[in-house]
């Protein structure tokens, strides 16, 4: 069985990918495909599972797929050093996924706390999709099909991949060692684990209204930072200000680097001076969301202006993700190989098998 370090991750697409996406998982993932530690690198657009809660709506999944691509290569992953492909033309994930289903038990289901919150989040308690409910073992496929032995994502994806965890060690408990065990890798900043939404919402969310698209063009971004909820009782410059649970805070901490003080604000040494100064009161709610504003121009402009002269040549994107999709489905058949012959259902590939059957039926003399 490989060792060989290799990534997966992915986003539904649920529209055009936001500043949580980017500090969240989009950001280390340029990082990891640049520093060269992995051997490879498979990024999937996972609209299949997006169909699971749009099983009405398919043309809205559709028109986001090209969305994300857009996004994925504006922030820099690169085709030639990762494999970008769409989830739904690679079948080797559906035969996955229906082997593993016999794997996993529907209270251990129903005790996922991933699996809960997402169901209270789309008021499905009473009327489930199956499709839905059963998407952790899906992702269990995707991660295994590719031999991940690293899966950079959220916190709140933690429960899914432990899930994914105990599939594969209940796989190979009784098929024998095929499948790869993965490893959670977590944003290094405590602040990117889960980004607020503009309105102190505990998760940014496009059905809340409250994000900032990579994709918002610099008027958008200015005011939506302007229009950014704070601390409520700092109502006056004077006042001290609460710096935790204040989402500007949590923007600085996620984006804020120490070049950025001599660039937009050289009347503070470090953000810990800043914090102390909203802390002690004196410092007002417009100067800080002035500063964070430079910091996010910063930040998404060469994003947008990447995404603008990739946006000119669509017909390229879709070739390259049929590209990717190509050789992402070399890498799923061999691992669906695998756990057919483990399996013992790889009846025409058994040779042995052919000859003790015929064996078995032959005439006696």
């Amino acid at each position: 069985m490989t060792k060989e370090k290799i990534i997966l991750t992915g986003d539904r697409p649920t529209g055009r990918l936001h500043i949580g996406h980017y500090v969240g998982s989009l950001r280390r993932r340029v990082e990891l495909q640049d520093a060269g530690d992995y051997k490879k690198m498979f990024v999937f657009i996972a609209d299949a599972q997006a169909l699971t809660d749009n099983m009405d709506t398919p043309e809205k999944v559709r028109q986001n797929v090209i969305e994300v691509a857009l996004d994925y290569l504006a922030c820099g992953l690169d085709p030639a050093r990762c494999t970008l492909f769409i989830q739904s033309q690679i079948p080797e994930l559906c035969e996955l996924t229906f082997y593993y289903m016999d794997l996993v038990t529907v209270s251990r289901l129903q005790r996922n706390p991933t699996v809960k919150t997402e169901i209270q989040m789309r008021n499905f308690e009473a009327s489930i999709p199956v499709g839905f409910f059963t998407y952790p073992i899906s992702q269990a496929a995707d991660i295994t099909a590719f031999r991940a032995t690293t899966v950079p994502v959220g916190e709140d994806q933690e429960p899914m991949l432990e899930q994914a965890r105990e599939i594969v060690r209940r796989f190979n408990h009784i098929y024998g060692e095929t499948l790869v065990e993965p490893e959670i890798l977590l944003p290094d900043n405590a602040a990117c684990l889960r980004l607020p939404g503009t309105d102190g919402k505990a998760k940014m969310s496009k059905s809340l209204g409250n994000c900032i698209y990579l994709s918002d063009d610099a008027d958008t971004v200015a005011q939506k930072i302007k229009t950014m909820y704070t601390d409520p009782n700092h109502l006056r410059v004077q006042d001290p200000g609460q710096v935790e649970g204040n989402p500007v805070f949590t923007y600085l901490d996620a984006f804020c680097r120490p070049e950025h003080f001599g660039r937009y604000l050289p009347d503070y040494p470090s953000l810990e001076e800043l914090k102390a100064h909203y802390r002690r009161g004196g410092l007002g709610d417009v100067k800080v969301k002035k500063f964070l504003t430079a910091i996010m121009q910063e930040t998404l402009e060469p994003i947008r202006t990447r995404r603008k002269e990739y946006e000119k040549d669509i017909p390229a994107i879709y070739d390259m993700l049929r590209k990717g999709c190509e050789d992402a489905r070399q890498a799923a058949a061999q691992t669906l190989d695998d756990v057919r012959r483990a399996m013992k259902i790889n009846y025409f590939d058994d040779e042995e098998l052919i000859r003790e059957q015929a064996a078995r039926f032959a005439p006696s003399a």
